[in-house]
């Protein structure tokens, strides 16, 4: 009888290795949380993500579908991916009637959860310097980018102004909770504010 000889490097690679189950999934999730707050999101890379993890680097992709959509996951545990989202909504309708559809946006995904979720990536990012670094550097890349090339030469300062409105929004809706604002119906909000954010993407702001 012939007996297989395996190398060490082989066992080490199959005990490396999870099978491509919800554990794998579970598994890639925790060694993100780890990565991007060791490295940011900038630094954190697919490949060491999913070497932490234990797995083959394809696995990020086809559980994730690729690096944001794990960040928005494992970090700001999002239940929708920011980039995704803010494309249908620049591509949907009129940059003159963006505004009013980003507080929409805002609203109802932030609702629906009944903004627990807003208020725990609130927390995280006050408790841990390296998740708002690696927060900045996401939205950087992924959100704020898309509102830039909407607008004029001053679309970075735009789109800071943008998201200074909606996370103060979100932080007296869903943290502090202040009356009436909090339990306003969101097309309400959607046309007080809308405007707001309007002027902040395509009005005078000098």
């Amino acid at each position: 009888m012939m007996t297989q000889v395996t190398t060490s490097g082989q066992a080490e690679r199959r005990r490396g290795r999870r099978p491509g189950g919800t554990d794998t999934r579970a598994a890639l999730l925790a060694a993100a949380q780890e990565v991007f707050r060791e490295q940011g999101y900038d630094g954190a890379t697919v490949r060491a993500i999913a070497r932490r993890a234990g797995v083959d680097a394809a696995m990020v992709n086809h559980w994730f579908g690729g690096k944001e959509s794990l960040f928005a996951e494992a970090v700001l545990r999002l239940p929708f991916n920011p980039q995704d989202r803010i494309g249908a909504l620049v591509r949907e309708g009129s940059l003159d009637t963006l505004g009013e559809r980003l507080v929409r946006a805002f609203l109802t995904v932030w609702d629906a959860q009944d903004g627990g979720v807003f208020a725990a990536l609130i927390r995280s990012v006050a408790a841990h310097e390296q998740v708002a670094k690696a927060l900045r550097e996401f939205f950087h890349n992924n959100v704020f980018g898309q509102l830039v090339d909407v607008s004029d030469g001053l679309g970075e300062l735009r789109a800071n102004l943008v998201a200074s409105q909606m996370i103060g929004l979100g932080m007296v809706r869903y943290v502090a909770r202040f009356e009436p604002a909090a339990e306003q119906d969101v097309e309400t909000v959607a046309r007080a504010v809308g405007p707001t954010v309007q002027r902040y993407l395509t009005g005078k702001i000098d």
